[in-house]
C-alpha cells in the first residue's frame, strides 16, 4: 500500500478529530494514526472503537515522532496546545488545524514562533453534527463537504499539497482562501446563524408560555433552531475568537431586521415584498450553487455534453421559449417605469435571469418568474439604487451592453462583469459612444469586460452614426439618451432588431423613427405596461432548419415573434426553397407574431443577400447546417459580426463541419458552403449555445453519431432544448458532470 505519510497525530478526539482519525485509518491514508486527548476516557474509547491505531499519554513524545499533526481542539485552546508542543516539534513536521476561526490561530502561532512556521497550514472543514465526543466519530463526515485551507505567502508548497491531499483522501473538496476573508465569510454563513439560533431559543424559552411555543413549533422552527443543540463551550470560544467579524454581521443583521420591522409596522407592502423576493432569489441561488449551476457568478459550472444519433425526422407542434431580447428589455424598462409591469412568456434562461437579478440588486422589487410570469414594481426612471457589489451578468452580451448605457446615466458608480466567454467580447463599441455623451467608462484588457462606469455625470445628447449594424449598440445609446440633455439620435448602416424602440413606445415613451434614424429626447418617464413575450425566433430556428433538411418532416412553431428586423432566417430559408408558411399572423403587445409551419422540401444553395445578414445574425450557425444539406453552393458575405459573438461563430462552424466531412471554407466575413454529406465526430462548441444546438440538428442528416462538448451554456437561452428536441423526434441526450 502507498501511504501519504507516516505517523499522523490527532490532538483532540472530539467529533471532528475523531472522524478525521477514523477516516484516515480506514482509508489507509497513513501508516499509523495516533490519538491524544486530555480526557483519558475519551482516549481509551477511541482506541476501543477503532478510531485510532494507537493512543498517547505523553504528548511531547508523540509530537517528536509525528510526521503530521492535526490540532482538533477548541479555538480558544489552540494557543495553549501550540505552546505545549513547541519544544518537541521537528523542523520537518507538518501542522494543520480544524478551527472555524483562522485569525486567532495565525496570531497565536506568530506570538509563539515569531512568525507562522512555513509547514503550519491552517485549515477548516465545513462539516459537523450536533453530536460530540469520540463516540460520534463518523468516517464519512467529510465526504462531499468543503475544507478551506488558508496558507500564508511563505507557506511551504509541499506542506500545502500534503494537507490538501489528506483532506481529499477522506472525500472532501479543498478550497483556498486568505485568513481574513475566511473569518469574514464564516462569520456570516456559520457563526451568525448559530448564535442567532442560540439567542432565539433562549429568548423563547424565557417566555411564560414557552411550553406551547415548543410543543406546536412547525418544521421551519425546528430546522432553524436545530443548530442550537451544538456544543455551547465551542460556540462561546468561536464568539470570542472571531469577535470583530461576528459583531459586524450582527450589526448588519440588526439593521436588516429593523427595516423589516418598520415595513411591517407601516404596512409598507413594497418594502416587505422587496425583502422577501430578494431573500427567496438569494436562497434559490444558494441552492443552485450547491447543485452546480446558478444565474449569478458563476452561472453554469456543470460540464454538459450532448450525444446526437444519426437520422430521424421532426414532427409535431411546439412553442419555443420566450424571446430573449424582449425578456431582457421587459425587465429593464419595467424597472424604470412608474407602476407595476406584468410580463407573461418570460424566458427563464440564465441570461434573462441575470438581468432580473441585476435589477433586484439595484432595489427593484420583482416577483417571479413562475411559469413565465413576472411582476415588476417599477421605481421610476431615477429610482435605481447602487448595487451592493459588481453586477455579474454571466454569458449575456445583451445585458452588459444595454445596461452600460442605462448605468451611464445613474448617480452611483457601477461595474459589470461576466464569465470567461463574455470576458473576451468587445465592449469599446458601446464605451466609445457613451464617452461622446460625457460618460466616464473604463473597459478591461483589450477593451473587454469588466466595464466600470462612474456615476454622477451629466450626459449630453449626440447624433451617432454607427460604424456597423448592431442592435445592442443602438439600444445602449438610446437607453443612455433617456438621461441625456437634448435629443439623441442613432443612424444605422443597416436595419437591426427594433425591440427597444417598440417597447419604449409600449411604455409610453416617444421615439421617432425616420428610415434608418432613431431619435428620442431625455428627461421623460415610462408608464407600466403588460407584456406578452412571443416565442424566440432564434430558438425556433433550430427546429425550422431541422424540418427543412429532413425528409418527411412537418413541424409547427407556435406564437413566434416575426418582428421585421428578425425575419432574415425566414427570408433566407424561403430563398433556398423551403416549404415555409406563416399562419395566424397577429400583433401582441406591439410585436407581430405568427405560427410557423415548415414541411420538408429539397433546398438549393444561394448567395445570401447582404441586406438579410443583420436580420438573421444569430441564426447563421443553424443556417450553415441548412447550407450543407442544400444542393449546390451557398455563399455568405458581410457577416464579420459573427466572429465576435459568444465564440468566433464562423470559425467554430467551419471547424466543426470539417470534422464531419462537409465541404466548407471560411472567409473573413462569412463562408462558402457546398452541399455535401456529413459523417459523425466530436465537436467542440466553445461554450457557445448556438453552436451546440446547431450540431445537434446536424445529426438528422449525418451518417454517424455526433458528440458535442461544452454545452452547458445552452441553458442561457434555451433551458429545455433537449426535452423539446426529443419530443419532436431528434435523437439526442445530454450528460452532466
Amino acid at each position: 500500500m502507498s501511504f501519504l505519510t507516516g505517523r499522523v497525530l490527532v490532538i483532540g478526539l472530539g467529533l471532528i478529530g475523531g472522524s478525521l482519525a477514523r477516516a484516515l485509518r480506514l482509508r489507509g491514508t497513513c501508516k499509523t494514526v495516533v490519538g491524544y486527548d486530555r480526557d483519558v476516557d475519551e482516549l481509551e474509547t477511541g482506541l476501543r472503537l477503532g478510531v485510532v491505531d494507537e493512543i498517547a499519554f505523553d504528548l511531547l513524545a508523540a509530537v517528536e515522532q509525528a510526521d503530521l499533526i492535526v490540532l482538533a481542539v477548541p479555538v480558544k485552546v489552540m494557543e495553549f496546545v501550540l505552546a505545549d508542543i513547541k519544544p518537541a516539534l521537528r523542523p520537518d513536521t507538518i501542522i494543520t488545524d480544524v478551527g472555524s476561526v483562522k485569525g486567532n490561530v495565525v496570531r497565536a502561532a506568530e506570538s509563539l514562533f515569531g512568525e507562522v512556521p512555513e509547514r503550519f497550514i491552517p485549515g477548516h472543514p465545513i462539516a459537523g453534527l450536533e453530536k460530540s465526543g469520540v463516540a460520534a466519530a463518523d468516517e464519512t463526515l467529510f465526504e462531499h463537504h468543503k475544507v478551506i485551507i488558508t496558507p500564508l505567502p511563505h507557506s511551504d508548497p509541499e506542506a500545502v499539497t500534503l494537507v490538501s491531499r489528506m483532506w481529499q483522501g477522506v472525500g472532501a473538496q479543498v478550497l483556498r482562501m486568505d485568513v481574513e476573508r475566511h473569518d469574514e465569510v464564516l462569520a456570516a454563513t456559520s457563526h451568525l446563524p448559530h448564535l442567532l439560533a442560540f439567542s432565539l431559543v433562549d429568548t423563547l424559552a424565557q417566555e411564560q408560555d414557552c411550553t406551547d411555543i415548543f410543543r406546536y413549533a412547525a418544521g421551519g422552527f425546528r430546522d432553524f433552531t436545530r443548530i442550537a443543540a451544538s456544543d455551547p463551550t465551542m460556540w462561546h470560544d468561536v464568539g470570542l475568537a472571531n469577535k470583530q467579524a461576528i459583531l459586524q454581521k450582527i450589526d448588519e443583521f440588526s439593521n436588516g431586521l429593523s427595516r423589516l420591522r418598520s415595513a411591517i409596522e407601516s404596512e409598507d407592502s413594497r418594502e416587505m415584498l422587496g425583502i422577501f423576493t430578494r431573500a427567496k432569489a438569494s436562497r434559490e441561488h444558494f441552492t443552485k450553487i450547491l447543485s452546480g449551476s446558478a444565474y449569478t457568478q458563476n452561472m453554469t459550472t456543470t460540464e454538459t455534453t450532448f450525444f446526437a444519433q444519426p437520422g430521424g425526422k421532426v414532427q409535431g407542434s411546439i412553442r419555443a421559449p420566450g424571446d430573449k431580447s424582449i425578456s431582457h428589455r421587459s425587465i429593464m424598462l419595467g424597472s424604470l417605469a412608474d407602476g407595476v409591469t406584468e410580463v407573461t412568456g418570460f424566458l427563464e434562461g440564465e441570461d434573462s435571469l441575470a438581468t432580473l437579478q441585476a435589477f433586484r440588486d439595484m432595489g427593484v422589487v420583482i416577483e417571479g418568474p413562475h411559469q413565465g410570469e413576472v411582476k415588476i414594481y417599477g421605481v421610476g426612471i431615477n429610482g435605481l439604487q447602487k448595487p451592493p457589489r459588481p453586477i455579474y451578468v454571466g454569458n449575456s452580451g445583451t445585458t452588459i451592453r444595454l445596461m452600460s448605457g442605462l448605468l451611464a446615466g445613474q448617480s452611483f458608480d457601477s461595474e459589470l462583469s461576466g464569465d470567461d466567454s463574455l470576458s473576451k467580447r468587445p465592449m469599446e463599441r458601446v464605451a466609445k459612444p457613451l464617452r461622446l455623451m460625457g460618460a466616464v467608462v473604463e473597459t478591461g484588457e483589450n477593451g473587454c469586460p469588466p466595464v466600470r462606469i462612474k456615476g454622477g455625470q451629466q450626459l449630453k445628447a449626440i447624433n451617432y452614426e454607427m460604424p456597423m449594424a448592431s442592435a445592442q449598440v443602438k439600444s445602449c445609446v438610446m437607453l443612455a439618451g433617456l438621461y441625456a440633455e437634448g435629443e439623441t439620435s442613432v443612424i444605422e448602416p443597416a436595419p437591426t432588431r427594433d425591440h427597444t424602440e417598440r417597447m419604449l413606445r409600449g411604455f409610453g415613451y416617444q421615439v421617432g423613427v425616420d428610415k434608418n434614424k432613431v431619435s428620442l429626447s431625455g428627461g421623460g418617464s415610462l408608464s407600466a405596461a403588460k407584456i406578452d413575450v412571443p416565442a424566440d425566433i432564434s430558438s425556433s430556428t433550430f427546429f425550422m432548419v431541422a424540418a427543412a433538411i429532413c425528409p418527411d418532416s412537418d413541424i409547427t412553431l407556435e406564437h413566434v415573434g416575426i418582428n421585421p428586423t428578425r425575419i432574415g432566417v425566414i427570408n433566407i430559408l424561403r430563398a433556398m426553397g423551403s416549404n415555409l408558411e406563416l399562419l395566424n399572423e397577429r400583433e401582441v403587445g406591439g410585436e407581430p407574431v405568427a405560427d410557423i409551419r415548415i414541411r420538408y422540401a429539397p433546398l438549393k444553395g444561394i448567395n445570401i443577400p447582404e441586406d438579410q445578414v443583420p436580420l438573421a445574425i444569430d441564426e447563421f450557425p443553424a443556417l450553415f447546417i441548412a447550407a450543407v444539406c442544400a444542393e449546390g453552393e451557398t455563399v455568405l458575405t458581410g457577416a464579420e459580426e459573427l466572429r465576435v459573438k459568444e465564440s468566433d461563430r464562423i470559425q467554430a462552424m467551419v471547424d466543426g463541419l470539417k470534422v464531419l466531412g462537409a465541404d466548407i471554407e471560411g472567409t473573413p466575413d462569412g463562408a462558402i458552403i457546398r452541399g455535401s454529406e456529413m459523417g459523425g465526430g466530436i465537436i467542440e462548441s466553445h461554450d457557445d449555445h448556438r453552436i451546440a444546438m446547431s450540431f445537434t440538428i446536424a445529426a438528422l442528416r449525418a451518417k454517424g453519431a455526433i458528440e458535442i462538448r461544452e454545452c452547458a451554456n445552452v441553458a442561457t437561452s434555451f433551458p429545455n432544448f433537449v426535452e423539446l428536441a426529443q419530443q419532436v423526434g431528434i435523437q439526442v441526450r445530454k450528460e452532466e458532470k
